[in-house]
């Protein structure tokens, strides 16, 4: 059965720039063969659960300031749109159209740069608690027994005005953030991650929540952590990737 997985995408700029975070996910995606993907993206926000019915997602550059080839790319996977409402059904979300967003659709393209498995993806509900994402991810949980790969696309850590130059040492509160999410993850403790505002450095690493939030998605999909992957771009942002299998 295949895992749920947290993805930190990182800058949109992952999709065309090598480096630790960009290789791993081209070499990760050769080991799955999903027969669809829903996605919870931390750039579709909203105030109650969406889903998407769209049978060909366009491409959202929802970014700016970045250099052409960046709005260039095209990511053209089909929808699936039976399976979106099927969701709409079973988790009382409203159905919608709407695109891939760079949260979907950067981390995919290195995943799975055929574009041919379908993706649904649903929205953010950022007035949900904690708790309530936990329990979204669970309902996820029977995708995973069809064969459908369960991502939360998010970062683990996310300040993006501290921002530093590429190749900048980590400062200590980005490591010890990371290292109490890791240790929460690893060792299953729910009620701490349920309360991760409470972790060292957090609202340093998170401003505003939306970035660790799929993370509790992921949680909930799946059985105990595993981090596949760490690396830290420049300097504060932790490229992370968590199996949930």
């Amino acid at each position: 059965m295949l895992p749920s997985l947290f993805i930190s995408h990182g800058s949109p700029m992952l999709a065309l720039t090598p480096g630790p975070a960009h290789d791993f996910l081209r070499e990760q995606g050769k080991h799955y063969r999903p027969a669809a993907i829903v996605v919870v993206s931390a750039h579709w926000e909203s105030r109650q659960l969406l889903v998407s019915t769209s049978a060909h997602p366009e491409t959202i550059h929802d970014f700016g300031g970045f250099p052409r080839e960046l709005y260039e790319c095209q990511y053209p996977a089909p929808g699936e749109p039976e399976l979106a409402r099927r969701l709409a059904r079973e988790l009382n979300a409203v159905p919608t159209e709407r695109g891939l967003d760079h949260g979907a659709w950067v981390p995919l393209s290195l995943l799975f740069p055929d574009a041919d498995i379908p993706v649904v993806s649903l929205s953010l509900p950022t007035t949900w608690s904690n708790a309530e994402l936990v329990e979204l991810g669970e309902k996820l949980t029977v995708l995973r027994e069809e064969n459908v790969l369960v991502i939360g696309s998010g970062s683990l850590t996310h300040n993006l005005a501290e921002m530093q130059a590429e190749g900048t040492p980590m400062p200590p509160w980005v490591g010890e953030f990371v290292d109490w999410v890791h240790e929460k993850l690893t060792t299953a403790d729910r009620d701490a991650l349920l309360a991760w505002e409470q972790a060292p450095h957090a609202r340093e690493n998170h401003p505003t929540p939306e970035h660790f939030q799929p993370l509790l998605v992921a949680l909930g999909a799946g059985g105990p952590a595993q981090r596949l992957h760490h690396s830290i771009e420049h300097g504060v942002l932790a490229m992370d990737l968590y199996a949930f299998p």
